[in-house]
């Protein structure tokens, strides 16, 4: 990939884990181990090793799965606040042209930041959901977080400029979500009785 195919793929992948951290690990690690479509520097060339794809996915099932449950969601999104700025860091640094371009440090840090907030404006639409729905529409909610996550993902390994394009719509569609239900929100509650 060149410079700047790189430096996008970063931001769809870092992007992506900001949604679900294990699915862009899991593509990345499975493209880079079975095709020549992609190629990890070290450290990054573990996330092609046996043991390490297997436990990437079953935490994917297991975030799949903790995810739909009330209650245990949101203690999961507390976990995840954690794992998806870290994952989207690792991802973000993983892409070869960006790390030999960028100091590590550098790319890492706008992994984190990516990806930490995509979760941020993730986590803050799930109380929004919680509230106007009683809890039901939490797990449709996450169901199209983690197919997003999906589509991110591959855009970024063979679009990166797509996947560029498409985290940006996403990003001004939730900032948008976000300042919108927080207004009706806002207006509701200074309604008399």
């Amino acid at each position: 990939m060149d410079g700047f195919a790189s430096l996008f793929s970063a931001f769809g992948l870092a992007s992506a884990a900001g949604f679900n951290a294990y699915v862009p690990l899991l593509t990345v690690g499975l493209v880079a181990r079975y095709t020549d479509l992609l190629r990890l520097a070290e450290p990054f060339d573990i996330l092609t090793q046996p043991w390490v794809l297997g436990a990437i996915a079953v935490l994917a099932v297991v975030d799949f799965i903790a995810d739909k449950i009330p209650a245990v969601d949101s203690l999961w999104h507390g976990v995840g606040a954690l794992v998806a700025p870290v994952a989207g860091a690792v991802l973000f640094a993983s892409q070869q042209n960006v790390l030999s371009d960028l100091h590590p440090a550098i790319a890492a840090i706008a992994g984190l930041v990516v990806a930490g907030g995509f979760h941020g404006s993730r986590a803050a639409a799930r109380p929004i959901s919680t509230a106007t729905t009683g809890g039901v529409g939490n797990p449709v909610l996450s169901l199209v977080e983690d197919v997003l996550s999906g589509l991110l993902s591959l855009l970024a390994v063979f679009l990166p400029f797509i996947a560029f394009g498409v985290a940006g719509l996403v990003a001004v569609m939730l900032i948008l979500a976000i300042v919108s239900a927080r207004r009706a929100w806002r207006a509701r509650g200074a309604r008399p009785g």
